[in-house]
């Protein structure tokens, strides 16, 4: 049979239309084992035609479907059949394993990436995904992502660098490194949810140094920690009253940024005064239970229609960012209103204080929801170390209390 032209396409669907009987075109000449196949069916309102590419395989007749005509023209049908089927029907595998067989380009790595990250309910994907589209449109949104070298990489970062965003910098190669290392992995992942694949034989960020990190050691002493509070509950400018009362339950429960901005009304158990989290950034459930000041604050908050404590100022159906929240804190910090601490040193003070105030280090790791490795640790129960940890939080509740009373005593005298 002679290979098919649009004039005979066009005439078949003419004969679909009138006959109403269903009419399939096949490309080509030879009989072999597979084909490409225009598959033309007469419906109500239109006549639909999709190429298929067919297999016959174990005495069975196999279909993949490629596209629709006329959306998908001949030479398409064809250009697709011959790259992505030809090979596989010759070798005898099934065509339907068949994909895409162009090495997948810098655009399609890093939105699959993005996309694994959001799927796995990792809260950084949209930092990410805004970071990896600036990095695509420098290097070639269209270029193959296994054609890109490490000098490539090195002279995106190093201006970053030397304007002295060195921080930044080591992010932008985080981002980088990271999405070319799930592209390797993903390549024989059969979760992966990647529609091309990659062909990737190295990651070219692999060899670029990172930026030596600087382990935090600041804390806020407990006159710092009472001015600090204080000036929260009672700011000197307007400020959005969701940002300081999410700081203040920082403070008061020693938790992750992250984890208290996007806290909802379905996490907060008022009865036992626990606030209990399915999933956090150690991607391990935590649940633990605040202290009496953190749970009085909290049930002074009114939930948005959201369900958020924390409602974003800019778009209340999302919570506040943390990245808003940091911006929060440097802005009063700058204007010398606050102590010089950070959202993280808050998360520090928590630890040291908490030890003052006479809770174990065991317990205070699992109120801050360290990684542990026992036993007991890794399969989630929500009452596991919870008296343990009731006794934890009336200890630093105590110490929290007497702290700020100290303090309104010497206001006072």
């Amino acid at each position: 049979m002679p290979s098919l032209t649009d004039g005979e396409i066009r005439r078949a669907l003419k004969q679909v239309e009138t006959t109403g009987k269903q009419l399939s075109l096949v490309d080509g000449e030879g009989h072999g084992t597979g084909r490409l196949v225009l598959v033309m069916k007469p419906m109500p309102t239109r006549v639909t035609a999709d190429w298929m590419a067919q297999q016959w395989r174990d005495e069975k007749r196999l279909k993949k479907k490629l596209g629709s005509y006329p959306s998908m023209p001949l030479s398409k049908a064809r250009e697709i059949f011959n790259r992505d089927f030809a090979d596989l029907i010759q070798k005898g595998r099934s065509i339907k394993i068949a994909g895409d067989t162009r090495p997948g380009t810098i655009a399609d790595l890093f939105e699959a990436y993005v996309a694994y990250l959001k799927e796995g309910g990792k809260s950084s994907w949209k930092e990410a995904e805004k970071g990896l589209n600036k990095i695509a449109d420098t290097l070639g949104r269209n270029r193959p992502a296994r054609d890109i070298e490490p000098d490539e990489i090195t002279a995106i970062i190093r201006p970053i660098y030397e304007r002295g965003k060195r921080s930044m910098a080591d992010h932008v190669r985080s981002y980088i490194r990271s999405a070319f290392s799930w592209g390797l992995k993903s390549e024989h992942d059969y979760r992966s949810t990647a529609a091309r694949r990659f062909r990737l034989t190295y990651n070219p960020a692999a060899g670029i140094p990172t930026e030596p990190k600087t382990i935090g050691t600041r804390w806020l002493s407990e006159e710092e920690f009472v001015r600090l509070y204080r000036w929260l509950e009672c700011p000197d400018t307007p400020i959005h009253p969701s940002y300081a009362r999410a700081v203040q339950i920082i403070m008061l429960t020693g938790q992750r940024v992250e984890e208290i901005a996007r806290l909802h009304v379905d996490q907060w158990d008022a009865k036992e005064r626990i606030i209990d989290w399915t999933k956090t950034k150690n991607l391990q459930p935590h649940a633990v239970p605040v202290p009496s000041l953190a749970a009085e604050l909290i049930e002074s908050i009114i939930p948005n229609e959201h369900g958020w404590f924390f409602p974003s100022a800019k778009d209340p159906s999302k919570p506040v960012s943390h990245g808003t929240l940091y911006s929060f804190i440097w802005r009063q910090r700058d204007r010398g209103v606050i102590p010089h601490a950070t959202n993280r040193d808050l998360r520090r003070t928590f630890k040291t204080l908490a030890g003052k105030a006479g809770v174990p280090k065991e317990i205070r790791d699992r109120l801050q929801n360290h990684a542990l490795q026992d036993v007991s640790s890794k399969h989630y129960d929500r009452w596991n170390y919870m008296v343990e940890k009731r006794a934890g939080m009336a200890k630093w509740d105590k110490l929290v209390r007497a702290m700020l009373a100290k303090k309104r005593l010497k206001t006072a005298a």
